[in-house]
This record gives C-alpha cells, sequence and structure tokens, in this order.
C-alpha cells in the first residue's frame, strides 16, 4: 500500500486507502460487504481476509472485521444507542461460538488518566461480572447467564508490567473460553472520530490508538480466541493537517481562474509524499502528536456504556438491562 504511512486501525480505512492507490474495484482475498440501517443512520461493513493474498493487501490478518458506523454514537440520543446497542450485541453474538456454560475474560485496555485512552476501563467498569457469583451462588443467576470476569491492567508506563504479561497470567489462572479486549484506536478520517466501533476476531496490539503497539494479545500469544472490539478516539496530527490542505486546494481550484505554480505543486504530490512533508514539519515540535475532539469526556461515557451493553447482552441472552442494573452493585 502506498499511503503507508498514514496510519489507521480501520480495516474500512486500510481498504479505502489501498483501492485508492491501487485504482482497483476490488482485493483479491477480501470479501466485502454494507449492510445500512437508515431509520437511525446506522451503516455495517463486514470485512473478510481469506488467505494469504488478502492479508498482505491489507497489512492485517486472516479474520473477520466488523465495522459499525453512525454520527447518533457522537451524541446523546437514547432511542438511537438502543438500537445501535441491540446492533453490536448482534455482531459480537456473530463473532463468538460459545455455549452456556463458556467462561469469557474482559479486558480493558488503556490508561483511565488519559481521556482518550480510557475506553477499555471504563467499560470494564459497567460489565456484568459474574464468575465469583457463578461459584459461591449460582442459583441466584438461572439460566442464560454466562461465568464472565473482568479486569484493567493498566498500562506499563504506570505498572512496570507488559500488558501481555499480566493478561496470559490470568488467562493461564481461570482459563476463559473468550477473551474479548476493548481499547481505543486511530482513524485516518476525523469524521470516524468517536462515530465508528470495529470489532475483529483477530486479536488487538494494546495501545495502538495512541502509537505505543505492545506485545499484541490473540490466540497465539494467550492460547484463547480473542475478540477486539475498538473505538478511533485520536486521528494523527500530520493525516488531520494533510486532510486539510486538500481541502484548501479544491478551493483554490473552484476560486482561481489561472492555476499558479504553488498551487500546481502542492497538487502534484502523492498523498504519502504530502503526509511526509508535513510529519518532517511538526516533527521539531512534536512528530507523535494525536488530536481529540474537545468534548471526548462525555463521548466516551456515552461509547463505553453502549458496548457495555451491548457486551452484556450478547453474553447474557436470558437477562435484560433492568436485570444488569439490578445485578450491578
Amino acid at each position: 500500500m502506498k499511503n503507508k504511512n498514514i496510519y489507521t486501525d480501520l480495516a474500512t480505512e486500510t481498504r479505502d486507502l489501498y483501492l485508492q492507490d491501487s485504482q482497483e474495484d476490488e482485493i483479491d482475498g477480501i470479501d466485502f460487504n454494507i449492510f445500512e440501517d437508515d431509520e437511525y443512520s446506522v451503516k455495517i461493513s463486514f470485512i473478510e481476509i481469506l488467505n494469504e493474498k488478502g492479508e498482505k493487501s491489507m497489512g492485517k490478518p486472516i479474520g473477520s472485521y466488523v465495522t459499525l458506523e453512525s454520527d447518533e454514537l457522537k451524541v446523546n440520543d437514547i432511542d438511537a444507542h438502543e438500537k445501535i446497542i441491540k446492533l453490536l450485541a448482534d455482531e459480537i453474538g456473530k463473532l463468538h461460538k460459545l455455549s452456556e456454560k463458556s467462561s469469557v475474560l474482559i479486558i480493558g485496555l488503556g490508561n483511565r488518566s488519559v481521556t482518550p485512552d480510557s475506553l477499555g476501563p471504563k467499560v470494564v467498569s459497567k460489565i456484568l461480572v459474574t464468575r465469583h457469583i457463578k461459584e459461591v451462588l449460582p442459583e441466584s443467576l438461572g439460566d442464560g447467564v454466562r461465568s464472565v470476569s473482568a479486569l484493567s491492567p493498566g498500562v506499563m508506563g504506570m505498572t512496570g508490567i507488559e500488558t501481555k504479561e499480566t493478561v496470559k497470567g490470568v488467562v493461564d489462572r481461570i482459563k476463559p473460553d473468550l477473551v474479548i479486549a476493548i481499547d481505543a484506536l486511530a482513524a485516518r478520517s476525523v469524521s470516524r472520530i468517536n462515530s465508528t466501533i470495529q470489532l475483529s476476531d483477530t486479536g488487538i496490539s494494546p495501545g495502538a490508538g495512541l502509537g505505543n503497539n505492545r506485545k499484541k494479545l490473540d490466540i497465539e500469544t494467550l492460547g484463547v480466541k480473542v475478540l477486539a472490539i475498538g473505538v478511533p478516539t485520536v486521528v494523527d496530527a500530520a493525516t488531520l493537517i494533510n486532510d486539510s490542505l486538500d481541502k484548501i486546494l479544491d478551493e483554490m481550484i473552484q476560486e482561481c481562474s489561472e492555476s499558479s505554480y504553488f498551487y500546481e505543486m502542492l497538487n502534484s504530490l502523492s498523498s504519502e509524499e504530502k503526509h511526509g512533508l508535513i510529519s518532517n514539519i511538526l516533527a521539531p515540535c512534536d512528530g507523535n502528536m494525536f488530536v481529540t475532539p474537545k468534548e471526548v469526556d462525555a463521548t466516551i461515557d456515552r461509547l463505553s456504556n453502549i458496548i457495555a451493553n451491548a457486551i452484556n447482552i450478547a453474553l447474557h441472552p436470558n437477562i435484560t438491562k433492568e436485570d444488569i442494573n439490578r445485578y450491578m452493585y
């Protein structure tokens, strides 16, 4: 992919960038489908990387990637969020194959003290954990409630422990049938910040969204299947400026009756060249700068509630939101 300097964690954006560079209609080894719900302006993209050829083109491992997009995620619309929670719970259920007796470990990745990186810990705080009740008072839960435990391991800068080491130790001890990991991601497009939820059955690299890639959590490193749930909460500053420059160029060609050398020079640069130029300019200030919206505090709270409720419903099919609230104490 030519745009290798433009970073994104989203499979849909990776596909878009590849097609933009290659001028192809589709990618060999990739199955792509879209479902749209006009009532709540929700779009769900399905990408299946089928083989090594698709894996090489996308730069992502073979597996399933489900991306739910809606601007309603960024606003306080309870009705829309109820619909999104149900859609998200359905997709989580499709990506895991568990029996009623299966156990699940929820991992909230990220730094609770850094708002754009606090999604994982905040989701964990709203998860219905039942492992201890299942062991002590199983009759109080009834059917349709799985054994669920949860952990926020923190970040290595605070604990001195690699996240993979912490999670691996817990997995080896309690032996769950599935790990669900939640983390903040990075997007290439500003429009997808806090308005996109990506699911993947291929695992996750903790801290990827803020450029702090740690050892990956997946079936190879943990010995158990890992379902990753992520929301892009930041965008690379150079990418943001690159997009702004493209808009300026579009305006120039609309407003200027005669082309200028400056315009022609900038317009002739590829996306990678412009991104590299901007990164070099930003480097003396802070070359590793990420940007997030000013209302990120309230948005992260809403997103954590949506994701936690979707997980709770997907893992405990016979209980309602009222039941979940009853057990949350």
